[in-house]
């Protein structure tokens, strides 16, 4: 969704900014890239940097008209506090996308600060295995079994996550001791 706002930006003649934290380099420094296979430029930052400077030079230098951020449950509290002066002193309108909360059902810093501070939040839909919507995310093993615990932030894909209603995130939550946790569709017994 990310790629195809700002393409949508681009092709109106406007100019984007896509940051991208330098933590998840899967798919290659400087670029930001959708499960279906569009791929975009991206600037990078760190923990340490100051958004609010890093856009300021950029928009110096070249106007932009729009920020993305994309994985932005791993801004610090400090970044998103720098991304509303981004928007309300340099008046670029800043577009976040992430996850809310973590494989335990967590929220992550980034995202609790964007759900205090953002001022419009909009909840992308995807779908559980069971045909509602997932708003929670599993941590699972090369054998599909979900993991309960280790750090926080662990990059990685459709192959360590899955995405889940909260009935089956409970449900895989509870049976995460078991062998076995089948990715179609979790036993409940």
């Amino acid at each position: 969704m990310l790629l195809q706002a700002s393409y949508n930006y681009r092709e109106r003649g406007m100019t984007t900014l896509i940051l991208a934290p330098a933590i998840d380099d899967r798919d290659g420094d400087q670029i930001v890239s959708s499960r279906i296979g569009l791929r975009s430029p991206a600037t990078t930052f760190h923990a340490t940097d100051n958004l609010l400077s890093r856009v300021s030079v950029h928009h110096e230098r070249e106007p932009v008209d729009c920020v993305f951020v994309d994985e932005a449950q791993f801004l610090e509290r400090k970044q998103v506090r720098q991304l509303s002066d981004v928007s309300d002193s340099l008046g670029v309108p800043v577009l976040c996308y992430g996850l809310r909360t973590d494989f335990q059902g967590n929220l992550f810093t980034g995202s609790e600060q964007l759900l205090a501070w953002a001022d419009e939040l909009i909840e992308l839909k995807t779908i559980c295995h069971c045909g509602s919507k997932a708003n929670m995310v599993l941590r699972i093993d090369s054998g599909g079994r979900v993991i309960k615990e280790g750090a926080q932030i662990k990059i990685g894909g459709n192959d360590q996550y899955v995405s889940v209603c909260r009935k089956h995130f409970k449900t895989g939550m509870i049976s995460a001791g078991r062998d076995e946790l089948p990715l179609d569709g979790f036993d409940e017994t």
